[in-house]
């Protein structure tokens, strides 16, 4: 493909958007490295919830950080490279994992994915705000999101199919194929990210501070809205399988199907979310779609519901929360533009993207305790409880911030 072919903007938004929303979906799949082993890296190593929770700790206190300053990065050295080193950390973390001997090498693997991930927010969102064209950019984060679901959904499939079969080993070794692949396309395709001619790379407008975004309400409401959500969506991510089986006394295989059921649901959520986005009130629509979801959290915390209930219900979790998706990261465009320009995407999104970042860290903590403790429905009510206060940020930011044009 040459740019003679993309003169025109739909296919070049097109273009534009297929790679990123590429790259972005195997970002979500290395969010996946290690978790589905965790059975076998459990009996192999010897390890308790808490401990080979330690390595998803790992993995996000490592992207919060790194995503925070990887904004900075991508503000001044651009979204193309910034975007191929965190897919040859993930490679290389991967390829480490392969040959893995013991558990201080898992939190390597976790610290080596999670600078990986660190790139891609503030670089993906800043490729499409500069690249896509304002008419087609609620589509291009809906398909974002899709892929990154997608990323997610395939994972526990992936590997656990792989290591069924062949081992932990190969299935490490096969998401490293994953990675050389998305390195490849990267390469293949840097023209499509590069800098609109004329553009001036800067970490500030001239005259303020680097960090003056920091002194603005609605950015650390955003923050906190992504802390929340994605502790809740952590505790998911991480304990579903588990506790589906101690619950409902399913089988591992159907208790992984569920977790996949979840991340297919958000995919198709977010699909839809991408045209409700396009009519604005995004703080409202994001409100009413977590406030179903975490009735269905609660629902499922009772017991009560039958077992060939739970792929659905769960699969109806993660479709409410895929709607509110593209909303949200217009509602953070909208945090970002307002104030600072488009100069600022990188390490506003940066700043903002590190509260999930934070969730994700906190959550194997602090729902692992009570999974070791046999109270998996207890983590079934927190889940609830946290998507109940991130719709008070949503709604907070919405209230600051003026409302977007149509």
């Amino acid at each position: 493909m040459t740019t003679l072919t993309l003169d025109s903007p739909p296919r070049r938004d097109g273009a534009v958007i297929t790679l990123v929303g590429a790259v972005h979906g195997v970002s979500h799949f290395f969010h996946l490295l290690l978790p589905p082993l965790f059975p076998w890296l459990m009996q192999e190593f010897e390890l308790s919830f808490t401990r080979i929770g330690l390595t998803m700790t790992v993995f996000f206190v490592i992207s919060g950080l790194g995503q925070a300053a990887a904004g900075f990065l991508v503000d001044r050295w651009g979204a193309g490279r910034v975007l191929a080193a965190g897919i040859s950390c993930f490679l290389l973390a991967a390829l480490l994992l392969s040959v893995a001997p013991g558990f201080e090498t898992l939190l390597l693997v976790g610290a080596l994915a999670g600078m990986g991930n660190a790139v891609f927010h503030p670089a993906d969102f800043t490729v499409l705000n500069r690249h896509v064209s304002q008419p087609r950019l609620g589509h291009a984060f809906s398909v974002h999101g899709l892929s990154g679901n997608l990323g997610w959904a395939l994972a526990p499939v992936f590997m656990t199919g792989i290591a069924t079969l062949a081992g932990w080993r190969m299935a490490a070794l096969g998401a490293a194929c994953l990675a050389a692949i998305a390195l490849g396309l990267l390469i293949n395709f840097r023209h499509l990210l590069a800098d609109p001619p004329g553009h001036e790379r800067k970490t500030a407008p001239k005259g303020e501070h680097p960090l003056a975004f920091l002194t603005v309400l609605p950015v650390w409401m955003c923050f906190a809205f992504f802390l929340l959500i994605t502790m809740a969506f952590g505790a998911i991510q991480n304990f579903a399988a588990p506790i589906i089986q101690h619950l409902y006394g399913l089988t591992l295989p159907v208790a992984a199907g569920s977790l996949s059921a979840y991340l297919l649901g958000g995919a198709g959520g977010i699909t839809l979310g991408g045209f409700l986005a396009k009519h604005g009130d995004h703080d409202r629509i994001i409100a009413a779609m977590l406030s179903l979801a975490a009735l269905l959290a609660l629902l499922l915390a009772t017991g009560w519901p039958p077992a060939w209930t739970i792929p659905l219900l769960m699969g109806g979790i993660g479709f409410l929360t895929g709607v509110a998706g593209p909303s949200r990261d217009l509602l953070v465009r909208r945090a970002a533009v307002g104030r600072f320009g488009e100069n600022a995407y990188g390490r506003i999104y940066g700043f903002v993207y590190s509260g999930l970042d934070t969730g994700l860290a906190l959550a194997p903590l602090l729902f692992g305790t009570f999974m070791d403790g046999g109270q998996e429905h207890n983590v079934l009510v927190g889940i609830a409880l946290l998507q109940g206060l991130a719709i008070f940020t949503a709604l907070g930011v919405g209230r600051f911030l003026p409302a977007p044009q149509r």
